[in-house]
């Protein structure tokens, strides 16, 4: 069995994640515990308590999609003896879940990972007025398709209006689903030229080492283990594609047959089912997913 360690981003969250972790296992208390010390301010109160509006601005939900992700990672480290080093192919990350896949291989420490996260989530913030932008996903399309559809769409706009005329525009073509996403800007695309400019200040602040496990990158969709690769990687996703569907087809035709799925909710492995037909899918997020991976079970096979 060749394995992947991926972790979640924008769009798993919910109230309440990572609370039964905390309170199972001291390892993920310490995780949250550190993160909060590093960020100067109860995450965790606004994770566990809400409300959902809170959560959801993004310089909360990034740092705490990350806490979530790196306490499961910590977890399976001292209760099921996972050496990523040894145990794992690659480590990747969908968006904000680059810097939990790169803080579990060590590449850069929980309060980095911590810090860096929620300036990123300020920073993205801060680029385009709140409820002025947003982002849609289109399923069952082809890029190319996809592409179309939004440049038809945007009319020479890049704001709200037009990503619900691309939703629109999309349903009225036939493409099987689309949906706005539960974000709360245009992440990943040229308005977030502003925050691109604050992460790169940020990371140059950073010591990025080499990760314990090759990183397939989000630009690159391609693996990597170099230190200034990876940083300019990280900055490059602020503005371009999260090149998902390639990252996941690359790791399988690497021989990747099962991806791990570290954190908040199950929606990579959604996503795995329909790119990468034939692998497993295992999620790790809750004190019983916990229990089922010691077991050895828990596998669901697309």
């Amino acid at each position: 069995m060749s394995v992947a360690f991926i972790f979640p981003g924008q769009g798993s969250q919910s109230v309440g994640m990572g609370r039964a972790l905390a309170d199972a296992y001291p390892r993920a208390r310490e995780v949250f515990a550190e993160i909060d010390f590093a960020l100067g301010y109860a995450l965790t109160t606004v994770m566990w308590e809400g409300p959902a509006e809170t959560l959801t601005l993004t310089e909360n939900t990034q740092p705490a999609l990350v806490a979530v992700s790196l306490a499961a990672m910590r977890v399976l480290e001292t209760e099921c003896g996972v050496d990523l080093a040894r145990d794992a192919q690659f480590v990747a990350g969908h968006s904000v879940g680059e810097y939990a896949a790169l803080a579990a291989a060590g590449s850069i420490s929980v309060a980095e990972a911590a810090r860096l996260v929620r300036a990123r989530g300020r920073a993205m913030a801060q680029a385009v007025p709140a409820g002025a932008s947003a982002m849609a996903a289109l399923l069952g399309v082809d890029f190319e398709a996809a592409g179309a559809i939004a440049a038809e769409a945007a009319q020479g706009q890049g704001d709200r209006a037009a990503v619900e005329r691309a939703v629109a525009l999309a349903k009225e073509k036939g493409v099987r689903r689309a949906l706005m996403l539960p974000v709360s800007g245009a992440f990943h695309s040229a308005l977030m030229q502003p925050a691109a400019v604050v992460m790169r200040d940020e990371l140059a602040r950073v010591t990025i080492k080499p990760p314990a496990v090759a990183l397939v990158s989000n630009v690159l969709a391609a693996a990597t283990r170099d230190p200034d690769e990876i940083a300019r990687g990280l900055i490059a996703q602020v503005t371009g594609n999260v090149r998902w569907r390639e990252s996941v087809a690359y790791m399988a035709a690497a021989g990747v047959d099962t991806f791990y799925e570290v954190g908040a909710g199950k929606v990579l492995s959604g996503l795995v089912k329909r790119i990468a037909e034939g692998t497993a899918t295992v999620t790790i997020g809750t004190p019983e997913e916990v229990v089922a991976f010691k077991a050895g079970r828990g596998t669901n096979r697309s």
